[in-house]
């Protein structure tokens, strides 16, 4: 937080290079205004109105140089259009000419992020620091890059050193630092409470023991918000075993209480007036003689009775039991993050998480704000017709339907099953990973949706 706090600064009139910025629509008139050695500078280093194209141009002395760099919309930034610029220019300080950077600051921190817990940093020239005349904004900036850079490196982290024991760790420094409150529920007592979880879980082996983790922060005469994040922590498939390719990610499974774990620390480090209660099912999806089985009926916390059909459908089992101990305390709203279905991201690809939610104003509100703070979501309906996809002959439902068809809809409306109908509730299906990488954002764990999940919640009790 302090190292990204350094990268943002108020501007003080301190000594900057200077940024300039220009879009393709207004780039030949830009062009046509620059004095003649700029005009050289450009032609030589092959300048085009593209995308995060940038020159730099020569003062009139040697020290005395500044940039121009090319975004797609000068008048409305986006929070990228800085990051490429932060990637690659010397180490020093710059101010944007005219203007304010804004929401462009986040990509400018987040670019200059690196994921070195297995490999040697590779250093660099040093700190890009960018000053800003609106320094009542860092702080947020700010906490909305550690939180990104949070869900980064929890994702990148292999699962052989994140495991349900060390999503625990994370839980409890949170809790620690900002005096909330941490339970965690495992052995008999998660097996009596929460038995899907328990199932699900059981077959990990000594270390790496299922387990549900909560925290409970704020006033409790706030409104209640429950956030919950699915923490599978390595799915294998369990003995519906994944084929190799389909395995080779499933570290970032646990991409869901990443995004849940980064959004509580926004809450709390803001001091947002709610009542915030964050619960992380934790497991590692194993084999092993004592695995959860196709064909097994689970009983869940809620009471209702469900057929495993797949043990590859294991998230919605742990976020069943989960979303019933969140409603249990009848919070105002409910969000849930989950790397969920393959379907979600056949449909939408990997910037889009797939948004369900039973409440329409909470729905607009969240594709508003996404769209606002550019980490966009796309809505799919609760298609009350494909209900018919999840009876089971021998218990009150099943947890993956035949066929295939609408697999992210069927996901979440199991989900739903544990939700009560009076509670605002959304369900984020994110991907939790780049497969190709963009300025500022590298290719491996990413949030997705986690921006557009707090501008919500500031948009509704930040005013209180």
């Amino acid at each position: 937080m302090s190292e990204l706090s350094s990268l943002l600064q108020a501007d003080r009139g301190q000594p900057a290079r200077t940024i300039h910025l220009v879009d393709p629509k207004g780039f030949d008139a830009w062009l046509g205004q620059q004095p003649p050695r700029h005009r050289a500078a450009i032609a030589a280093q092959r300048l085009k109105p593209t995308g995060f194209s940038h020159a730099i141009l020569p003062g009139e002395a040697a020290e005395e140089w500044s940039v121009v760099g090319v975004v797609a919309n000068t008048s409305e930034l986006s929070p990228w259009c800085l990051a490429k610029l932060a990637e690659v220019l010397p180490a020093g300080s710059y101010r944007l000419d005219g203007g304010e950077p804004a929401a462009a600051a986040f990509g400018w921190l987040v670019a200059q992020h690196r994921f070195t817990r297995y490999r040697k940093d590779e250093g660099g020239e040093g700190p890009r620091i960018l000053l800003t005349g609106d320094p009542a904004r860092v702080d947020d900036i700010v906490r909305q890059a550690a939180a990104t850079l949070l869900v980064r490196d929890l994702v990148d982290t292999g699962a052989n050193d994140l495991g349900p024991a060390e999503l625990e760790a994370q839980a409890a420094s949170l809790a620690s630092a900002h005096g909330a409150t941490l339970m965690v529920t495992k052995g008999a007592e998660l097996e009596r409470g929460y038995p899907m979880i328990h199932a699900v879980g059981k077959a990990a082996g000594k270390g790496r023991e299922p387990r549900l983790i909560e925290i409970e922060w704020g006033n409790p005469a706030h409104p209640r918000v429950a956030i919950v994040g699915k923490g599978v922590c390595f799915d294998s498939g369990g003995l519906n075993i994944k084929p190799g390719s389909g395995m080779a990610l499933m570290k970032k499974d646990m991409g869901g209480a990443a995004h849940a774990l980064a959004l509580a620390t926004l809450v709390i480090e803001s001091r947002l007036p709610v009542r915030l209660h964050l619960l992380v099912p934790a497991v590692e999806n194993a084999i092993a003689g004592d695995a959860f089985r196709p064909g097994d009926v689970l009983r869940t916390r809620k009471g209702i009775t469900v057929e495993n059909t797949n043990t590859d459908a294991e998230g919605r089992l742990i976020l069943g039991d989960a979303l019933t101990r969140a409603a249990e305390s009848q919070p105002e709203l409910m969000i849930d993050f989950a790397t969920l279905t393959g379907a979600a991201r056949v449909a939408l690809g990997p910037d889009l998480p797939a948004t369900f939610s039973n409440d329409e104003a909470l729905a607009a509100d969240l594709l508003a704000c996404g769209a606002a703070e550019g980490d966009p979501l796309w809505r799919l309906p609760l298609w009350d017709a494909y209900e018919d996809m999840l009876k089971s002959t021998v218990a009150d439902m099943v947890n993956a339907p035949e066929g295939g068809f609408a697999g992210a809809i069927t996901a979440a409306l199991f989900l739903r099953r544990f939700v009560p109908g009076e509670i605002a509730w959304a369900h984020l299906d994110t991907f939790a990973w780049r497969p190709s990488p963009k300025p500022g954002r590298p290719k491996g764990g990413d949030a997705y949706g986690l921006r557009a999940a707090w501008a919500l919640l500031r948009k509704r009790y930040g005013g209180r």
